[in-house]
């Protein structure tokens, strides 16, 4: 039986989104939901119980940081990611293929795998399905991700059509490569760019394999917001109902409810603490960039809305003095808020699918922040 199923609950009869439940044998998570990222087994300042706290069911982890450091063997003595790190819930590993191809300015792909340079240290690396297998089965996530190429964008056809089957090549090498299948989950991941017909190519090449579920990858690297959701469109129909869908790389408010509304169930993204680091918050009334000076003697909560840590007990202007000092804690704050907004606000597009409103809530939202405002800034 797989250890990763899903069950769906309800379908917002308004945007046909979905509410639903992931089961894990690390706990259960409602879905639509958002993943904070913790690449190197912490998401960055945020300890494993704040997490809770806010209300976090799954982390996502980095498989190619991971095993340069510590070493994927480090972690499976310590008794796998999960005693490593001192977290109880979910956790998603990636399986390290798009930072081989965004952080390595040297790599050759073959069809065995990638020949590339360690980003730290330059030493000479490769990194194949069997390999990436291997290191995620030692981590022992919940949810572990096949060995894909990440192709540039833009692409042409051409080098997407050959890029795709080899995807489907490795994915099949992954589950045969794949020694826990009882007990981790391996999803497969739809790639295929802008192009309809390989994206329907790559969906039933991997849905022939039968994964337990699927992600879409190869958006949010640069692409118009228009054009991911339009991918999503008409890759998402194409992916089995009865399994989780996954779009990699996707945190922006925006994006977040859109991706929900085109049959999304789990989201992740570096940028709630990215941007918390550079002194960028999230909040109800949209974008708000602490270090501003109009903020000095600003005394009120980052977000009036808010109830988490942060806004519960600290000021914009104390926040905005520790930015501007390059004090711990102030990074500390900004990215609690973050992170919290995000798991919050899939909350609250959970109970507007509940409502059949997922709708109205876009629209009441998306006013509220600024996005239908022309040139609307988003991250």
């Amino acid at each position: 039986m797989t250890p990763i199923r899903y069950e769906l609950i309800k379908t917002c009869k308004q945007t046909g989104a979905r509410l639903g439940i992931i089961h894990t044998p690390h706990g259960s998570f409602e879905t639509p939901m958002f993943m904070p990222v913790g690449t190197l087994a912490t998401v960055k300042t945020l300890s494993p119980e704040e997490l809770k706290e806010m209300g976090a069911g799954i982390i996502l982890s980095n498989t190619y940081h991971l095993w340069l450091r510590p070493g994927h063997d480090i972690v499976k003595e310590a008794g796998g990611l999960h005693s490593f790190m001192n977290w109880d819930r979910g956790i998603l590993t990636d399986s390290g293929g798009f930072q081989v191809f965004s952080l390595s300015e040297f790599r050759k792909i073959e069809e065995e795998g990638v020949y590339f340079r360690n980003h730290l240290n330059g030493d000479k690396l490769f990194l194949s399905p069997e390999k990436a297998m291997e290191i995620q089965n030692a981590l022992g996530s919940n949810i572990m991700m096949a060995f894909d190429e990440c192709p540039p964008y833009p692409a042409t056809y051409e080098y997407m059509k050959k890029s795709v089957e080899r995807t489907s090549r490795w994915a099949e090498r992954c589950l045969k490569a794949h020694a826990r299948p009882n007990e981790q989950g391996l999803f497969g991941i739809v790639q295929g760019g802008e192009f309809e017909d390989l994206r329907r190519q790559s969906a039933q090449d991997l849905v022939s394999l039968n994964f337990p579920g699927y992600a879409v990858g190869g958006l949010s690297v640069g692409e118009p917001k228009d054009v991911m959701n339009r991918v999503l469109e008409f890759t998402t129909p194409l992916l089995p109902a009865n399994k989780p869908r996954y779009l990699m790389g996707v945190g922006s408010p925006d994006s977040l409810i859109d991706g929900a509304i085109r049959g999304i169930d789990m989201f992740d993204c570096v940028l709630p603490t990215r941007i918390g680091r550079n002194g960028t918050v999230m909040t109800s009334e949209g974008r708000l960039v602490i270090k501003n000076a109009q903020y000095a003697r600003d005394f009120t909560p980052l977000d009036p809305n808010c109830g988490c840590y942060t806004c519960r007990n600290y000021t914009r202007a104390y926040i905005r003095h520790l930015i501007k000092c390059d004090e711990t804690f102030g990074i500390r704050l900004t990215s609690y808020h973050n992170v919290y907004f995000l798991i919050k606000l899939m909350e609250q597009v959970r109970q507007a699918i509940r409502e059949d409103r997922l709708g109205d809530f876009r629209e009441e939202f998306f006013e509220r922040y600024g996005f239908n405002k022309p040139n609307a800034k988003n991250f």
